[in-house]
């Protein structure tokens, strides 16, 4: 007969190390699982300056892009970029790619409506460039 003995505590011990075993499986494959996330407040936005700073958080990515362009993140998933407006509707895509190829996006509305004044000429410059041409 073999010395083995088929015990309570054996088959215990093997439940716990296969839940251990499947519980470190899942926390690696996790990136595989639920791919890139890109968190950006607010994604609906009014302003009045033509110049904005985009930034917010990007998990389990490989590469950023914001319509199109490459973005530079720190390692913690981190992004910060400027970006200049045109008056009106503008629209910012963020593009995520992951290492395995899966990707998500995030879409920031933005309604740039410049302050009145900032584009109607003011006399002076007019009165300038009319002594220009005059001599």
């Amino acid at each position: 007969m073999l010395p083995y003995r088929d015990s309570r505590l054996i088959r215990i011990g093997l439940a716990i190390f296969f839940l251990i075993v499947l519980g470190y499986a899942y926390y690696e494959g996790r990136a595989l699982l639920y791919g890139p996330t890109i968190d950006v407040a607010p994604r609906v936005m009014e302003v009045s300056g033509p110049l904005i700073v985009i930034s917010g958080q990007a998990q389990r990515i490989s590469s950023l892009s914001l319509n199109g362009m490459e973005i530079s993140v720190t390692e913690e998933g981190g992004f910060s970029e400027k970006y200049v407006l045109t008056p009106g509707y503008n629209r910012l895509i963020l593009n995520a790619r992951d290492k395995y190829g899966k990707t998500a996006e995030r879409v920031v509305e933005i309604m740039y409506n410049p302050a009145d004044d900032a584009l109607l000429p003011t006399e002076d410059a007019g009165e300038s460039v009319v002594e220009e041409v005059q001599s």
